[in-house]
């Protein structure tokens, strides 16, 4: 298993896998965490809810509000193992998490096949958002990346 520096992306890199070796869509593991305990967590299932909404970060949100019996996620951070899409991102904000840690960029999804980059050009980049967006363990996120280019998977 690939361990990053920070233990709650360590977490979301299991996450990740747990996804990928189930083929239940890509490399995106995400835990939410409030007060040091993780609260929520999920990865991509695009490909076995065959919906296109599925993204992990998605998937964590609606676990931590189920969990925390709250719409509002005020006091939590999101840890991902790769730079919100728009759709997640959006997401993320109208729950009101207080801060976003990534791995990978949102060019490096671009490299494994992802599409964000377009989308993200769309809706006007990231400039405003550098200290809500941090990035962290990013070779360790890297490593992810680079297994699952190697596992045979679906292309979406």
């Amino acid at each position: 298993m690939i361990k990053a520096g920070n233990k709650y992306m360590s977490l979301a890199i299991d996450e990740a896998f747990t996804g990928i070796n189930n083929k239940h869509g890509g490399p995106f593991g995400c835990v939410i965490v409030k007060e040091g305990k993780v609260v929520g967590k999920g990865h991509n299932k695009v490909l076995i809810n065959k919906d296109s909404t599925a993204h992990g970060e998605i998937e964590a949100i609606r676990e931590a509000e189920r969990n925390l019996d709250t719409f509002d996620l005020s006091g939590c951070e999101l840890y991902t193992t790769g730079e919100p899409c728009p759709m997640c991102l959006y997401a993320i904000m109208w729950a009101n998490i207080n801060k976003v840690y990534y791995g990978c960029t949102i060019k490096d999804n671009a490299s494994i096949g992802f599409r964000d980059e377009k989308f993200d050009f769309l809706a006007g980049g990231r400039k405003k958002l550098e200290d809500f967006l941090v990035c962290i363990d990013r070779d360790a996120c890297l490593k992810l990346f680079e297994k699952y280019n190697k596992m045979e998977h679906d292309i979406y």
